[in-house]
């Protein structure tokens, strides 16, 4: 069987369908074309002959495919649903470029350029065939390609009967706006010994460590008044805003951090003469830290009361999720596993502390431990988003790997 060829038709047929995520809806999942993707793989999953095969009312498909070897463990896999709303269009229109070196001429209409200068990693893959967009969206790899991995795998597995334990698997909706998904996936029909979710970049990437996460919502009520009477009577929203925010070190912001260095990121603002609404995303890895920022908050809050005593300035805070290794000890077999599989393939394993968060942040919390690891696609999120196709299969060879030795 050409895996690349199956995976590339896999990755085809889902990037055909439109499932961006919406952050301003409230109820899951948070877009028809979700569902509809969902629909397409319950009907791929039931072909190839797995059971219990079901979507629920918030878009969540899981399957299972029952076991025909003795003493295996039960091993899950998770992928996301959505692609994400970056600004770009929600239709993905992919290519396929055999990459001689030099620039990549994306759109030659809209004249949009993936300039090697910009992005050196493109030497690693002169020669290969390599999935690209037409530079109007994202490629969608970031999760599309770990559908097409996973139900590559359960096609290899079924059609030659390969031997594996149990196999349960999940498509969750919603990931990139909170992990809503994987918070509601049911775990009576979801139930591994252990998961993996195939969410990360380049060829070798293992993530066990992930962001703890927290969102906060400032709501600031100004007084208002006309300007000619407006001494010692107006208080302007926005400035009592303005300095909440300057209460917050500059230094510790997304675009001066890096590596396992949490931040402060005010991403949000809606604001007029009475009201402000303000928005800010906490991060860090460090359980402590970021119980610390937690407490900053209050802090910054009961002093920007003191100096605008006029004011009403309230804030809430949402959990959106823990880093995996609150709930995952680095030597657990899941990872052991993993490490081992891309060792009997000859792959560089490449450790990081992700940025970010996954499925498996959500999912380790609710007690199925689940580390990440690479789909072979660089720059997520990103109109310059590429999948090598050798990375790719690649990544489905770790898949068939983990499921051998579950």
């Amino acid at each position: 069987m050409d895996y690349q060829q199956l995976l590339t038709a896999n990755f085809l047929r889902y990037t055909a369908i439109a499932s961006q995520s919406d952050a301003a809806i409230t109820t899951l999942p948070t877009s028809q074309g979700q569902l509809k993707l969902g629909q397409l793989l319950c009907d791929e999953l039931k072909a190839l002959g797995l059971c219990a095969i079901h979507q629920d009312e918030n878009g969540c498909v899981t399957a299972f495919l029952p076991g025909n070897r003795s003493g295996a463990a039960a091993i899950g896999f998770c992928s996301h649903l959505d692609t994400v709303d970056v600004s770009l269009s929600p239709e993905i229109k992919p290519q396929l470029i055999h990459y001689t070196g030099g620039d990549v001429v994306l759109n030659a209409k809209q004249n949009i350029v993936m300039q090697l200068a910009e992005h050196p990693e493109l030497n690693a893959y002169q020669g290969m065939d390599i999935l690209f967009s037409d530079g109007t969206s994202v490629l969608g790899a970031d999760n599309k390609a770990a559908m097409a991995n996973i139900m590559a795998a359960l096609t290899i597995v079924v059609t030659e009967n390969r031997p594996h334990g149990d196999i349960y698997i999940a498509f969750v909706p919603d990931e990139e706006i909170g992990l809503r998904g994987s918070k509601v996936l049911d775990l009576k029909r979801f139930k591994p010994d252990y998961a993996y979710t195939i969410d990360s970049c380049a060829l070798g990437e293992v993530v066990y460590e992930t962001f703890n996460a927290g969102s906060v919502t400032y709501h600031i009520q100004g007084v208002t008044a006309h300007p000619m009477s407006a001494k010692d009577q107006l208080v302007n929203p926005l400035l009592v805003a303005h300095d909440l925010i300057a209460l917050f070190d500059r230094q510790q912001t997304p675009e001066h951090t890096a590596l396992k260095e949490g931040y402060w990121w005010f991403n949000g603002i809606q604001a007029d003469a009475l009201n402000c609404t303000l928005q800010m995303h906490i991060r860090d890895f460090d359980k402590v830290n970021y119980q610390k920022r937690r407490d900053f908050v209050a802090t910054a809050v009961a002093q920007i009361r003191k100096l605008h005593p006029r004011a009403l300035i309230d804030y809430t805070i949402e959990e959106v999720y823990e880093n995996i290794a609150n709930n995952v000890d680095v030597n657990a077999a899941p990872i052991a596993k993993l490490y081992a599989a891309l060792d009997s393939l000859g792959i560089e394993a490449k450790t990081y502390a992700m940025r970010g968060g996954t499925d498996g942040s959500c999912l380790s919390a609710r007690g199925i431990i689940t580390p990440n690891y690479f789909t072979g696609a660089h720059n997520f999120h990103s109109r310059y988003e590429f999948l090598p196709l050798p990375s790719f299969e690649k990544a489905l060879q770790v898949t068939l790997q983990l499921i051998a030795t579950a």
